[in-house]
């Protein structure tokens, strides 16, 4: 059944097949609500017949969905669209481990201890939440491209309880990899997966598995039967506590296993700083082997409990004689005897009883402060005091590595505890320092992914571009290769191309309305202003785009709004009684001569010119006398000449300018 190019839960579009199992077909998809690439397991057919099998895969792989971990591949979601049972998961870049072990065979001890640490870490983490993998080998342990091991196929993983169980009544997963009792069909905890990080551990140290043969009956009889060659004698580069790790790892014996995830992570831990130290603790069961021994019949235990009372009265009877005939011989020490007795017995019976109550009950020790203790410091503190520590590991940011950052029970003054009580130690790892990647350029998907595989957070901001084609990261903060502390923030902005905005007609109205509605679509708006006395101040006369044009958002438009400039009057007063040479006042109504509008006496004429021009309302030389009025727009400067000339024979006799500026004088005076 080929799914390319169909949409499955309305939401989900195939894009492409991009892998194969035993139980489903893996595709690459598009989620059309979120708009990023997933990947979609889809069952195989076979199995959608079974019902109860169906109702078991979707239990499991919503609890499966519960899980979060940098190491677990998410699940985002469980579900069903016409007979196809899917479930949606993350889509990562990489290669697997198989992939990696094939290309390369031999791996570096190093680089295998890392990605079985954090295998390892994303197992404490299922196992804390009830949840066994049951399928671990290099095929479902995905390698990013920046070294991050991420496990996936949780599918037929089962959420388990204390109770023995079997996976659907069936064996499920990959034989090579199965524990002994995973082989045989039956008990499967925490610790099979544990056995199937051994193989996988020792497939990456010396290129091969630990058993091979030509049916997967017989690899599983030889898990189940024979003791694998130390990978050590394969690939001598290896450390010997990794050998140690392996081997018990790989223990037949659930109970000569290790008991949990927790437990074997501390070893893989120690054994990056001491490689070839001895500290992976083996247990033993040698004097435990099995014995056969006859049936005892009710018949021969009644006769055998007769034989006993019949022996010890018969012995009583002969100590008792013995006793009889000593105290016979010696009457006065028999009285010291009894009197000894009745005296000693109470105090016996006190300091007796004192002791027994004293054994029964656990000494209290006073509780110590591991808080900045490095690890043997604290690891001797407790010794001395004879309490039990259980240790786990987390970066901090705030303790220097290597000291620890919190305990349980917390130090209180004066704060006891039992003797052999456990108390629980954090101990740093330092700062979890990491490497910020360069994602501008790449699409918002893959550099979330990117961003998110670092352990760090995204945040996403939206940004128009005309050079960035939309969807794609514009740039980032804090830049490629900085340096930041695990769950910190990287912001990337994302393109959302360039928006087109048509232009409306805005002539007409107020420079207020025209720059809102054009600000509002998009324009960066600017504003000229020009005078028309024809049209109303403060309205658009004109746009520099043509109504109906489309162009890119942020596009300059150019407003022109016309601005009339105020009018104001100023009143001319000529006083020519005061001016030097003792002219007589023109009288109204002598009459004037063409050309000139100056009123004049017999001896003179007097002439008011303005710029040498003619102005709206006054003459080029208008009558001189008190009241002339003249207009103009304020801050218009004006010069005001006034000259005195003989009427008979014009020549001017008498001249004066004063130069004025329109509102800020209401009056100019010539004297």
């Amino acid at each position: 059944m080929n799914l390319e190019g169909r949409l499955i839960g309305n939401r989900y579009e195939i894009l492409e097949k991009i892998g194969n199992g035993g139980m489903a077909t893996v595709y690459k998809a598009m989620d059309t609500v979120l708009k990023r690439y997933v990947a979609v397991k889809v069952l195989r057919e076979e199995f959608t017949t079974d019902e109860e099998f169906i109702r078991r895969f979707n239990t499991e792989a919503q609890s499966a969905a519960s899980l979060t971990h940098p190491n677990i591949v998410s699940i985002y979601d469980v579900g069903m669209d016409d007979n196809i049972y899917y479930i949606v998961m993350e889509l990562i870049q990489g290669k697997t481990l198989k992939q990696i072990i094939d290309e390369d065979g031999v791996l570096p001890w190093k680089w295998s201890l890392n990605i079985a640490i954090q295998i390892a870490s994303a197992l404490e983490v299922a196992h804390k939440n009830n949840i066994v993998h049951r399928d671990i080998k290099p095929h479902n342990i995905i390698i990013t491209e920046d070294g991050v091991a991420k496990v996936t196929d949780f599918g037929i993983a089962k959420a388990v309880s204390n109770s023995t169980i079997t996976a659907f009544g069936t064996t499920i997963g990959s034989v090579h990899y199965f524990s002994p009792e995973h082989a045989r069909g039956g008990y499967t905890d925490a610790k099979s997966d544990l056995y199937s990080l051994g193989v996988v551990m020792y497939e990456m140290l010396t290129g091969r598995v630990p058993f091979d043969a030509d049916t997967p009956v017989s690899v599983a009889l030889k898990h189940m039967q024979e003791k694998p060659v130390e990978p050590i004698k394969l690939n001598p580069s290896i450390p010997y506590s990794v050998n140690k790790i392996i081997m018990k790892a790989m223990e037949k014996d659930l109970n000569l296993r290790y008991q949990s995830a927790t437990e074997m992570l501390k070893d893989l831990n120690m054994a990056l700083k001491d490689p070839d130290g001895d500290f992976v603790k083996t247990a033993s069961n040698e004097m435990a082997y099995t014995q056969r021994i006859d049936t005892i019949s009710e018949e021969a235990i009644k006769s055998d409990n007769a034989r006993d009372s019949e022996e010890k009265a018969e012995n009583g009877k002969k100590k008792k004689g013995k006793i009889s005939a000593f105290f016979a011989k010696h009457p006065a020490l028999k009285i010291v005897i009894i009197v000894l007795l009745v005296i000693l017995i109470p105090v016996v019976g006190f300091f007796g009883t004192q002791a027994i109550l004293s054994a029964g009950r656990t000494k209290d020790v006073a509780l110590p402060n591991f808080v900045e203790m490095t690890r043997e410091q604290a690891e001797t503190t407790a010794t001395d005091a004879n309490l039990v520590l259980e240790i786990t590991e987390e970066f901090n940011s705030d303790v220097e590595a290597g000291k620890i950052v919190s305990q349980d029970p917390p130090y209180l003054e004066g704060y006891t505890v039992k003797e052999g009580s456990t108390v629980k130690l954090v101990l740093s790892k330092g700062e979890n320092i990491k490497i910020v990647p360069k994602v501008t350029g790449q699409s918002r998907e893959e550099a979330e992914q990117a961003i998110k595989a670092e352990e760090l957070e995204v945040e996403v901001k939206e940004e128009a571009s005309s050079k960035v084609e939309a969807g794609y990261v514009i740039r980032q903060e804090p830049a490629a290769n900085e340096e930041l502390n695990a769950g910190e923030t990287v912001t990337i902005y994302v393109s959302t191309g360039v928006k087109q905005i048509t232009m409306e007609h805005v002539i007409g109205q107020t420079e207020d309305e025209a720059k809102k509605t054009l600000t509002d679509l998009g324009f960066d708006v600017t504003v000229v202003y020009e005078e028309d006395t024809s049209k109303d101040d403060g309205i658009v006369l004109k746009q520099s785009i043509d109504v109906g044009t489309t162009v890119d958002e942020g596009t300059k438009v150019t407003l022109t709004v016309n601005k009339v400039a105020e009018t104001k009057t100023v009143n001319v007063v000529i006083n020519l009684l005061k001016i030097t040479g003792g002219y007589t006042e023109p009288t109204e109504g002598d009459g004037t001569t063409e050309g000139s509008t100056g009123a004049t006496t017999g001896s003179s004429t007097v002439n008011i010119t303005v710029n040498d021009e003619t102005r709206t309302g006054i003459s080029k030389n208008e009558t001189a006398y008190s009241g002339i009025t003249l207009s103009g727009k304020v801050g218009e400067r004006l010069d005001v000449k006034l000259s005195i000339s003989d009427p008979t024979t014009d020549n001017v006799i008498y001249s004066t300018t004063k130069t004025i500026t329109v509102g800020s004088k209401d009056t100019v005076t010539f004297e």
